[in-house]
């Protein structure tokens, strides 16, 4: 399923004002103390809701629940690199890409290409090992994908879709991938972001 653009509103942050990530979001209330910030489907609301009271939106106990005041962890170490997939369609148009914390730049993007989400998560994971090794740097990487996760670590894309001349070139990318795994050691720590908890993935596209 597609994801649809999302906009965010921080009322209390460095920043005030709206933003269409959540690695912009993130960035302005991130170890911000009493920060306010909601999400919402429009851009009209968002900006509606920016010039009204933070109040009307989320109340005084909304941080107990409400999606977008799930905070990251006391100490998070935000040098670290986060990747994501969104595809139009499952299979359909795919695309992946990888997102520095600290600085919420884009380090790599990829597609889109025919595909699934999981084997661009699967790709993504590969493509951000694969680039660390070849600059010689090493951090944390966070998927929100525990196929993708697990596949890496079987080095195995046990993806069930059909290799036809549509998806023969995304064949070919798994194949260089799963190679890649099997002739190459990594001690870089592969982790779940936890979405229930910290909100939307860093390089997630936003089109929820």
């Amino acid at each position: 399923m597609a994801k649809k653009q999302k906009y965010y509103v921080v009322w209390k942050g460095v920043n005030p004002g709206v933003y269409d990530s959540w690695t912009d979001c993130l960035l302005q209330v991130k170890g911000y103390d009493g920060a306010q910030y909601k999400s919402f489907d429009t851009r009209e609301e968002a900006e509606h809701a920016l010039a009204s009271s933070a109040y009307h939106y989320i109340g005084r106990n909304a941080a107990k629940g409400e999606e977008t005041f799930r905070q990251l962890p006391e100490g998070f170490d935000m040098n670290c690199l986060a990747v994501d997939a969104a595809c139009s369609g499952n299979p359909g148009p795919m695309e992946y890409r990888g997102v520095y914390l600290l600085t919420g730049q884009q380090v790599f993007h990829f597609g889109p290409v025919y595909g699934t989400n999981n084997i661009g998560e699967f790709l993504a994971i590969v493509h951000a090992l694969a680039l660390m090794k070849q600059k010689n740097i090493s951090m944390p990487v966070y998927s929100d994908s525990r196929n993708a996760l697990a596949w890496v670590r079987q080095k195995k894309c046990k993806t069930k879709l059909e290799r036809t001349p549509r998806t023969e070139e995304l064949f070919r990318m798994i194949e260089r991938a799963e190679r890649w795994l099997k002739e190459n050691t990594y001690t870089i720590p592969l982790l779940k972001w936890e979405t229930d908890q910290w909100g939307e993935v860093p390089a997630d596209f936003g089109r929820k």
